[in-house]
């Protein structure tokens, strides 16, 4: 990998595979995590792998309410981005999630039936696309 990537490319590793995926119809935080992530560069190269193999975390933890991403404890991580646009188009069946940190904008369609994803980022002279599901979390008390 050229670089370490903030938590808007990280975010990537969105989803949980489309076998295991779930229902996240109406959940308000979901665990996410990609099977595949692929990363191409403006000199054509391209690298595909999984989170582990792309120095990226293995899990994502997404809050709708709170409008944030962020990487779980048991990363060791630390790292958080803000969700800048959440939508819910009535009866697309998706939730769409979009925002920009350090030069990257991010792009995330989620279909709320079977938790399957599809993250999109665009930063310099890169470019990042990632395949996974979601499944909802518990809520906390």
């Amino acid at each position: 990998m050229r670089s370490r990537f903030p938590l808007a490319l990280s975010t990537l590793v969105l989803g949980a595979g489309a076998a295991l995926a779930d229902d996240v119809t109406g959940a308000n935080r979901l665990l996410c995590h990609a099977d595949t992530i692929n990363i191409c560069y403006d000199d054509g190269t391209c690298e595909a792998g999984s989170a582990d193999a792309l120095n990226l975390p293995q899990f994502i933890e997404v809050d709708l309410v709170a409008k944030r991403m962020s990487t779980t404890k048991a990363s060791g991580l630390n790292r958080a981005t803000a969700i800048e646009s959440l939508k819910r188009p009535e009866g697309a069946g998706t939730l769409v999630l979009q925002g920009f940190e350090k030069g990257r904008a991010f792009s995330f369609v989620i279909e709320e039936k079977t938790g399957a994803v599809t993250i999109a980022v665009a930063g310099p002279s890169r470019g990042v696309t990632a395949f996974g599901a979601c499944t909802p979390l518990q809520e906390t008390r």
